[in-house]
């Protein structure tokens, strides 16, 4: 049968097409479908909802919250950088600073001049998370709210929304400002031009370990599933009057205050 040139192009066409798909074909072929070969580690502590309970009133002075900053710092490879380009998970503030709705103008004096530990509130609803383009930052299913110094672009979109300065940007290259000696080799070190903050040790809860803060705080900060009404930090809340920093705003932080 004579075929036209028109059917002759189109034949060679569809010939070539197939020639060019054959790797492709052949290496689909052979693809395995990722598998994640580590196993979760049996120790691993699970919640719904992790939440934080401060105990205020056994933390009455800087050399109280000292050892517990200290214990965060160094176990997060966080760098010692004086003024304004600091970088900071564990931190105090004064009453005003913090509860600002709480404050009054005739503040008994004991709460007037004492200072309050600070970290990152793991809110219900972060407002971190929606405006972060990359998806630096992002939410568990446990509540933590963590951070993917791989995907952050430096926009601090995040630190913006935040309505608490949890968060810190590292605007010089942090290795320098960290002491070799006391480095923590089990966690990443930083670079700059990304944000960091408190991830409440989610590091550590794979292990079966405590938040190191908490660790430190010989009872003082409370851990556990707020989902959990026979948990610790439940049986606490039930127990005691407690508050957390600015409810107006809607974020339902999992860091509550024992006043």
């Amino acid at each position: 049968m004579q075929k036209t040139r028109r059917t002759f192009l189109k034949y060679a066409g569809v010939s070539v097409l197939g020639l060019a798909a054959m790797p492709a074909v052949k290496a689909a072929a052979s693809y395995v479908p990722h598998q994640v070969h580590e196993k979760p580690d049996p120790r691993e502590l699970h919640a719904k909802r992790w939440a934080m309970v401060i105990d205020t009133r056994r933390l009455n002075s800087d050399e109280d919250m000292k050892p517990l900053i200290d214990a965060c710092h160094k176990e997060h490879n966080v760098p010692k950088i004086d003024g304004p380009q600091e970088v900071k998970w564990l931190w105090t503030d004064t009453m005003h600073a913090v509860f600002p709705e709480q404050s009054g103008e005739f503040q008994h004096a004991e709460l007037e001049h004492k200072n309050f530990l600070l970290l990152c509130n793991h809110c219900y609803n972060p407002p971190c998370v929606r405006v972060c383009p990359t998806k630096a930052t992002f939410k568990l299913q446990n509540g933590i709210t963590m951070m993917d110094m791989h995907r952050c672009i430096g926009c601090r979109f995040c630190m913006a929304a935040c309505p608490y300065g949890a968060r810190s940007f590292n605007f010089k290259n942090p290795r320098p400002f960290l002491d070799e000696a006391a480095q923590n080799p089990e966690y990443p070190t930083r670079m700059r031009g990304v944000v960091e903050k408190c991830t409440f040790c989610s590091e550590r809860l794979e292990k079966g370990q405590k938040p190191a803060c908490v660790e430190a705080s010989k009872g003082a900060l409370l851990f556990g599933d707020l989902a959990d009404p026979n948990s610790e930090v439940r049986k606490a809340l039930k127990e005691n009057y407690s508050i957390v920093r600015k409810p107006g705003l809607g974020t339902q932080p999992s860091v509550y205050y024992i006043i």
